[in-house]
């Protein structure tokens, strides 16, 4: 059986293959750098690190480019906001999230460009679009790519080409400067912004004034450097198909004059919390950071974030974080049986998840092959998960030997990136403000105000904390 993926551009499940029979190359979109990611970001970057690892296992070498966003509008108004140079100030959220990214047990990428130090690239294809009739210059030095010029403009995200509506008049109307905009928008789009007031000195010369480039070209720009013309997969979020890969794919093409961009277009559902849309005003943007002041490992996170098919909207509950746990723990104990039957310890199971020999579930009797094929049918991670916890214990639903368990088991776990074993001691910082509520319910159930106390402790369990009361006080814990 081999990999298949669904393609957001067909819309149908095709097989992956490396289009020169010796790599398989592709693009994610990396993070904007202007403060910590969230559990959202994570989800997708969970799932994109599960398809690379899946990718290795499977003897298809992959070569992974993930781009920094470093020059941007949120960039420019943080660094500016935080009184610290751009360059300072995106090193500094980088290095955040990379820190975040290690903990999550997720691989490093092969290339990982960003776009300030691609800015000749981005020039030259603007240069390039400007050329082929598919730009124009404005009066103040912005350019902006012509949307009419585009013939395919609209298929990835089935935009209904009736609806487009674009003209070249200096209208605010029917021009897009902001960086992002709304799904419903359709219009022509920066491709080099010329420098405004609010900018400061956040600015390159370019041949049509200073300026710095939009934040669609950008992407377009460094995958072409790292990969070419052409490439076998683009991913990232769902929220990223209209516009940035719209316009990434028009402004690819128009350049090139290819019929082809990537190969195929792999994007990943939104992530809700707690059945809501996840939202500044709600505060559930939780960071890694939080959830570790709340005792979650990054492991059981990263469980949690991929245990759940990547095309579905996910719902993110604390409940379920525990559930994770839970799983891990008892994975781990059917693994140290396994290992102790083979007089090994847990300091012995690195060497089966770091050494998984390429291409060991293409033997027919390979040891948890069923879990193997779910990840191979449109990485469904959950089906995967499912399938290993049906055969336990293992050393029971087993014929194989303990030995090539082991190494199945590896290869599994490798694919899936869970960090076993770790043992480490999480110190739970429980914040002021839930000091604060838990005091207060105290307070109330203490003079007889159930209504306040139930109140503030649903409050509390809505924050993810609980108390457990005791005869003289009351302890207070994560969920």
């Amino acid at each position: 059986m081999n990999l298949h993926l669904y393609d957001t551009f067909t819309r149908t499940t095709l097989p992956i293959f490396a289009s020169d029979s010796k790599q398989f190359r592709f693009y994610c979109c990396g993070p904007t750098v202007y403060g910590p990611a969230h559990i959202g970001n994570f989800r997708t970057f969970t799932i994109q690190d599960v398809f690379r690892r899946v990718l290795k296992v499977a003897g298809l070498n992959p070569f992974h480019v993930r781009n920094i966003t470093d020059v941007d509008d949120k960039t420019i108004r943080g660094s500016i906001s935080a009184g610290m140079t751009l360059a300072a100030f995106t090193q500094k959220w980088a290095d955040k999230f990379h820190a975040d990214c290690s903990a999550l047990n997720m691989l490093v990428p092969d290339v990982e460009p960003s776009a300030v130090t691609h800015i000749p690239e981005q020039i030259e294809m603007i240069e390039g679009l400007v050329k082929n009739g598919n730009a124009y210059v404005t009066v103040d030095g912005s350019v902006y790519f012509k949307v009419s010029s585009f013939a395919d403009y609209g298929r990835l995200a089935r935009l209904d080409r009736d609806a487009l509506r674009t003209q070249e008049t200096n209208s605010a109307s029917t021009r897009n400067l902001a960086d992002e905009y709304e799904r419903d928008t359709v219009a022509d789009f920066a491709l080099w912004k010329a420098v405004k007031s609010e900018d400061a000195d956040n600015f390159w010369d370019s041949p049509w004034g200073r300026g710095r480039p939009g934040w669609h070209i950008e992407c377009s720009a460094m995958s072409r450097k790292h990969l070419g013309d052409t490439f076998d997969l683009h991913g990232g979020g769902i929220d990223l198909i209209f516009p940035h890969h719209e316009n990434e794919i028009a402004q690819s093409r128009s350049f090139t004059g290819l019929d082809v961009f990537a190969r195929h277009w792999f994007h990943c559902a939104h992530l809700m919390v707690e059945g809501q849309k996840m939202s500044k005003s709600l505060g559930n943007l939780y960071t890694l950071d939080q959830l570790r002041e709340k005792g979650i490992t990054p492991t059981a996170l990263r469980y949690t974030l991929m245990n759940g098919h990547y095309r579905q909207p996910l719902n993110f509950t604390f409940n379920s974080l525990h559930a994770s746990q839970s799983a891990l723990e008892k994975l781990e104990k059917e693994i140290l049986k396994l290992l102790a039957n083979e007089k090994l310890t847990h300091k012995d199971w690195p060497q089966f998840v770091d050494n998984v020999p390429v291409g060991f579930f293409s033997a027919d009797d390979a040891p948890f092959k069923s879990a193997w094929n779910k990840l191979l049918d449109d990485l469904n991670v959950p089906g995967c998960l499912g399938a290993l916890f049906s055969e336990m214990p293992f050393e029971k639903n087993n014929t194989h030997a303990g030995y090539r368990m082991l190494q199945g088991l590896g290869a599994i776990v490798f694919a899936l990136g869970l960090q076993l074993f770790q043992n480490a001691d999480v110190t739970v910082t429980v914040p002021d403000a839930i000091i604060a509520l838990a005091k207060a319910r105290w307070d109330a159930k203490q003079a007889r105000d159930w209504q306040t106390s139930d109140r503030l402790r649903k409050e509390l369990t809505d924050a993810g904390w609980q108390v457990k009361d005791k005869k003289e006080g009351y302890d207070i814990l994560p969920l």
